[in-house]
């Protein structure tokens, strides 16, 4: 498996500060992506054994508990999606009460129609952001957002 990155305090990628890992790969292909170093599924680095112990370290790091973030490349893509699930179903059950953030260039009604694994993942969430980033669409004062098109759905009222 390769993953693109993790920063262990993000303040962009969601509310308050966050732990914010990025997957490798996408099939997307947004023109105008923020991340495009993030589309190949072979590029990024090797995911370490201890990724999760990587990741449980940096949300209580200095004794400050922090949310957690998905990106990329694509969470949600088919070659993603097994891990997606098995980093946030481990953040979800260690640290229940943080808000978990994930962005997808899909939209939430059609990820609804495919597996198991991938509903089971949209219910990890607390607030998804879904839809491709539309360049013609591009607002830097959104919160969340790169484009105007792009929701930003809460878990309990969205879905």
């Amino acid at each position: 498996m390769r993953y693109a990155g993790l920063i262990k305090n993000d303040m962009v990628n969601g509310k308050n500060i966050c732990v914010s890992f990025f997957v490798q790969g996408c099939n997307i292909h947004c023109p105008g992506c923020h991340n495009p170093q993030t589309w190949d599924f072979d590029g990024g680095e090797e995911l370490p054994k201890n990724i999760l112990d990587q990741i449980d370290s940096a949300i209580t790091a200095n004794g400050i508990q922090r949310n957690f973030s998905i990106l990329g490349g694509e969470p949600f893509a088919e070659q993603n999606i097994t891990l997606t699930y098995t980093i946030l179903s481990h953040v979800r059950q260690k640290f229940p009460d943080i808000t978990i953030y994930a962005w997808t260039g899909y939209k939430i009604e059609d990820l609804w129609k495919r597996d198991a694994i991938t509903k089971n993942t949209i219910k990890l969430v607390n607030v998804l952001i879904d839809g491709p980033f539309i360049k013609e669409q591009r607002d830097v004062t959104l919160s969340l957002r790169g484009s105007r098109n792009q929701r930003i759905l809460y878990k309990g009222k969205d879905f």
